[in-house]
């Protein structure tokens, strides 16, 4: 991967069905690790299961989420629908390569699932994690800005949703010093 300079941004301009999966999921993040923190810690499950749910997405395209709001009418930007699998068609992430998009879903799935799980067996503190990417994913799909994504972009990860033009995104030229 060449490394990038910029900054990366997702569409904003509709509610599609990745970008509402990201609100729906940041919200069940900071309701369940707000109850963790404040009722029972035993709510830092349902953290676990949004946590597993954003790995599998990664690893075979599958959404619950996504395919309930695919009946809905929601379209999708990342995804297709497999038609003949079950009732209907199905909505599936593609899962064709590894793009930038489909590693943050990877990444954010390990890091809510380590973290709530330190946060059962060491200190409660790490709910605060939890918390800020609950936070991140809810500012992701208002803003199309997230902070996981352009360090990936950064480090040179090709995004699928808002690609580069051709041209744009090579190494960054060796510095010129300044005489």
């Amino acid at each position: 991967m060449a490394l990038r300079s910029g900054v990366y941004i997702v569409p904003t301009h509709r509610w599609y069905i990745e970008r509402t999966v990201w609100l729906i999921a940041g919200c069940v993040l900071l309701v369940s690790t707000t109850l963790a923190a404040l009722v029972n810690p035993l709510w830092v499950l349902l953290v676990i299961a949004a946590a597993l749910a954003s790995i599998t997405v990664a690893l075979t395209g599958f959404c619950l989420v996504g395919n309930i709001l695919y009946r809905f009418g929601f379209t999708p930007m990342l995804g297709r629908s497999i038609p003949g699998r079950g009732r209907g068609n199905l909505y599936f992430m593609q899962t064709d390569r590894w793009y930038l998009e489909r590693r943050i879903y990877l990444a954010v799935g390990i890091n809510l699932t380590v973290a709530s799980v330190l946060s059962l067996v060491h200190s409660p503190w790490w709910l605060t994690f939890t918390g800020f990417v609950g936070a991140a994913m809810v500012w992701f799909a208002a803003t199309g800005y997230c902070i996981m994504a352009n360090g990936l972009y950064w480090l040179g990860a090709e995004p699928r949703l808002a690609p580069e033009p051709k041209g744009v995104g090579q190494s960054r030229p060796e510095a010129t010093p300044v005489s």
